[in-house]
């Protein structure tokens, strides 16, 4: 028998992500960042002269974060440790939206915070390809982890008996993000390994619904 399966999102659930890039941006790129509200592509500010960055400016600067800045990306509290055990019932790979090229990277990241996982990159809505996922490792259960609302959506639309936890490890960001399970599109919002272990662990078990 196959088995079970998890599915992680990396930035905001296994590694720091925006915290590290604000201070990048403050000490390096003469760009201020204040999340207010919910909208990112109004938290970046050139200093000089106070004007938003154009939604160019912004992949750029993202780019140049992923290109040069990933060292800096420390785990979030007990992301590592939860996943290495969850490995021991479950395969555990890492669903990143990142471009391509940057996939090998990003599992080197991982590996060196002590979780080697098989990493897929995708680029926008990740429930096609999570959809690929589990269409070639035909899982006995799947469950997928992810910190932004509109990727659960994307899953539930795909692949809708696939469990969804909402899980957002970030305190920057974690108010400021619209809630999955809140808006019927993740089945828990939790934003704390120690909680969301044994919450998953139940759900492999199948011991909750």
């Amino acid at each position: 028998m196959s088995r079970p399966l998890i599915i992680s999102d990396c930035d905001e659930v296994i590694l720091h992500m925006v915290a590290h890039f604000k201070d990048w941006l403050e000490e390096s790129q003469g760009v201020d960042f204040n999340l207010e509200g919910h909208n990112f592509s109004e938290a970046l500010r050139w200093r000089e002269s106070g004007e938003l960055l154009k939604p160019d400016e912004i992949w750029k600067k993202l780019g140049g974060f992923f290109d040069t800045e990933m060292d800096r990306q420390l785990p979030i509290a007990g992301a590592i440790e939860a996943l290495n055990e969850l490995n021991e019932h479950a395969d555990v790979v890492v669903l990143t939206n990142l471009v391509d090229f940057r996939r090998d990277k990003r599992a080197e990241q991982l590996a060196k915070h002590g979780l080697h996982a098989q990493v897929f990159t995708n680029q926008g809505p990740k429930g096609p390809a999570l959809r690929k996922i589990v269409e070639e490792f035909r899982p006995s259960r799947a469950l997928f982890i992810d910190d932004l609302s509109q990727h659960h959506l994307s899953v539930k639309e795909t692949t809708p008996d696939v469990v969804r936890l909402h899980f957002c490890g970030e305190p920057m960001i974690a108010d400021a993000i619209d809630c999955a399970h809140r808006a019927g599109h993740a089945d828990a919002r939790i934003d704390q390994w120690s909680e969301a272990l044994p919450w998953l662990m139940e759900r492999l078990e199948g011991n909750a619904a």
